[in-house]
């Protein structure tokens, strides 16, 4: 998609997601303790958005201090029947997740070219986000359409989720993926040499989750490095201004 309409885009959704975020924020304030902040997985099509939302879900609910983390499914989040048939997701998708330190909204945003006005209104909604690369294939277009479209409608930061490193046996190429994603994230004006990079595998902590439901942290490493991803975001993201606040 060209970059001038990418940009026309961006700004017309600016305004709605405003309105959108104002009001999730404030009623956010009422429902829950802990500070909330309204998070998304962003990046190329197939490179493991869905299934890091996923995973990050069940390891939230199985390690929350809370128990206020309602576990949802790959298939509870990839939910329009048109979704499960081509193995994409087109709509914006939410779950909610408690860490220790904090109440996230989860928005799973497409990565389909044909659906990235979709994937503008989830990023509306955003206070950070999660960058998902997948190791094997390096950032793509959709990741860089998704980077400058999250700089256009004004998510702060992103943090980095290099997938599918359990199939990379040559740490140089991945030192060369994560190279490559920090030059672009700079490129679009997030400070690249300064983001967080996690390296994990969201579909080997999925499936540890369902095959182990008991498990606790140190059990198991790739759902480790979901901890390790959320703690990250906890630090790096910053508590958005309330309206309340002021």
């Amino acid at each position: 998609m060209p970059a001038a309409c990418l940009a026309a885009a961006g700004a017309a959704a600016v305004r709605v997601g405003d309105r959108r975020r104002k009001a999730a924020r404030a009623a956010a304030v009422v429902r829950h303790a802990k500070p909330h902040v309204n998070l998304g997985t962003v990046g190329h099509v197939d490179h493991g958005k869905t299934t890091l939302s996923a995973a990050i879900s069940l390891v939230c609910a199985q390690f929350s201090e809370t128990q206020d983390t309602k576990q949802k499914t790959y298939e509870e989040i990839d939910n329009a029947p048109e979704e499960r048939a081509r193995g994409i997701t087109i709509n914006a998708s939410h779950i909610e997740y408690e860490t220790s330190n904090r109440h996230y909204c989860h928005v799973d945003c497409p990565g389909h070219a044909d659906y990235v006005k979709n994937m503008i209104t989830g990023a509306c909604q955003m206070d950070g986000g999660v960058l998902v690369i997948s190791s094997p294939d390096g950032p793509m277009a959709q990741t860089r359409e998704h980077i400058l479209l999250s700089k256009q409608v004004g998510v702060p930061r992103l943090v980095c989720f290099l997938n599918k490193v359990d199939v990379m046996d040559d740490e140089e190429l991945l030192e060369l993926v994560e190279l490559e994603t920090r030059e672009m994230l700079t490129q679009y004006g997030f400070p690249g040499d300064d983001t967080p990079f996690i390296q994990g595998s969201a579909l080997q902590a999925l499936q540890a989750m369902q095959a182990n439901p008991g498990l606790k942290k140190g059990d198991d490493k790739w759902c480790d490095k979901i901890l390790e991803l959320m703690e990250t975001v906890d630090e790096y993201v910053e508590l958005p201004e309330r309206d309340t606040d002021k």
